[in-house]
């Protein structure tokens, strides 16, 4: 029997470790990338190794994020705020699950910690049964750029922004105002939306430099919309006078009347000297944009009051409504609202929508070279959106095209 043949040993197998790029990468790249975690897992990559040791003191960004054990997160942040190094911050986000009373000290601590370390931007979202009541102290940074609250109650000093010549952005959402005016000359962006304003009277909003507007009185809590002075350098705008807004008509009807056409003023529509409203309450403010979206529930009478003195939008080129405008005999506020933007390119009613998608998609075009001399030369678009063509669609459509001498087609 021959003899067997010795098998060749296996090579020994080299470890090649992998370089760690990540770790070659400058302090503040690396200060960067751990702003993206929360507090938590920033502070764990100390144990990664010597590299890592200190990085996590100078982070341009905390994201403080806490949904279950409150009281471990609030021990955590009172030694981080501790050994902290005092860098500036570039953003601080602050993310709580359901908030608790013992949370107001905590939060409002952070806040002005954020503050103190000159943070562009600042975000505040709480949920639960209780609101974040900031404390009754003027906000003043010369760094602060953006700011979103989210179900946060605003006194009056806060939401003061005479000390905060940088601000840009700010969002309000479910926040309850407890002031008369919000001023800013810098403010670029604004987002109001399902927020209480508690004084029982309109708030002013005074924002010339505004370049963009959402506001959305959405909600249960009923409050009266706010007055906005003229805002100049306005480009779009999207307002929607949902349940939370108070200003109902009393004596409104099925036909689409409101106080002012039947000489009968309910308490409600009482005209009311000292709201600061003057002439008009929103399309005033925004009549110098070039996108609108105008949508309001029946019986709220804002529209229908401001369209008495209506102004003219000589900039607008697209305009988004609802049947709100549709209502009335003889489609009076649509056609109120077409003769007074003389360079209108695009019309779009979105009809008795039931869901979130539009079913349907008609399109008009005029059925002569000649359309009626009142309404922009410009318009070369009509669109209906509607989920089924029901008898009230019918009826609009039929009046749209007698008074605009176009006709529809389905696309």
């Amino acid at each position: 029997m021959p003899p067997r043949k010795k098998r060749k040993s296996a090579p020994a197998l080299t470890v090649v470790s992998a370089p760690d790029h990540i770790s070659a990468l400058p302090d503040s790249m690396l200060h960067h990338v751990l702003s993206f975690l929360p507090v938590q897992a920033a502070v764990r990559t100390c144990v990664l190794a010597r590299r890592w040791r200190h990085l996590w003191r100078s982070t341009t960004g905390l994201r403080i994020v806490g949904l279950d054990d409150k009281k471990h997160l609030r021990n955590f942040m009172h030694h981080l705020l501790v050994l902290r190094e005092r860098t500036d911050l570039d953003t601080v986000e602050i993310k709580l699950g359901v908030f608790v009373e013992e949370d107001q000290t905590h939060v409002n601590l952070w806040t002005r910690f954020a503050v103190m370390c000159s943070a562009r931007a600042l975000t505040l979202h709480v949920s639960g049964p209780l609101r974040l009541y900031l404390d009754d102290l003027p906000l003043v940074s010369r760094h602060l750029r953006t700011l979103d609250l989210h179900d946060v109650d605003l006194p009056k000093s806060f939401i003061d922004f005479a000390g905060c010549p940088a601000l840009e952005g700010l969002k309000m959402n479910l926040c309850s105002v407890s002031v008369g005016r919000i001023s800013s000359c810098s403010l670029r962006h604004l987002s109001i939306t399902g927020c209480h304003f508690g004084l029982g009277r309109r708030v002013i909003v005074s924002a010339p430099g505004l370049v963009s507007l959402i506001l959305k009185l959405v909600g249960s809590s009923d409050t009266k919309t706010p007055c906005l002075e003229s805002m100049a350098s306005l480009e779009t705008a999207r307002v929607y006078l949902g349940l939370n807004c108070a200003d109902v008509c009393l004596n409104y009807d099925d036909s689409g009347h409101f106080c002012g056409a039947n000489d009968k003023a309910c308490n409600n529509c009482v005209p009311i000297k000292d709201d600061g409203s003057g002439d008009a309450v929103l399309l005033g403010g925004i009549s110098s944009a070039t996108h609108l979206e105008l949508r309001s529930l029946p019986r709220k009478f804002i529209f229908a009051r401001d369209l008495k003195h209506c102004p003219t939008f000589n900039k607008l080129k697209s305009l988004l409504l609802n049947e709100y405008w549709c209502e009335a005999p003889g489609l009076d506020p649509l056609l109120c609202i077409l003769k007074n933007s003389p360079v209108l390119e695009k019309l779009t009613l979105q009809l008795f929508l039931m869901g979130q998608n539009n079913k349907l998609h008609l399109k008009g075009s005029y059925k002569s070279m000649e359309r009626p001399s009142a309404i922009s030369r410009h318009l070369n678009i009509v669109e209906v959106k509607c989920d089924v063509v029901e008898e009230r669609i019918y009826e609009v459509i039929k009046l749209l095209c007698a008074a605009l001498n176009i006709r529809f087609i389905f696309e």
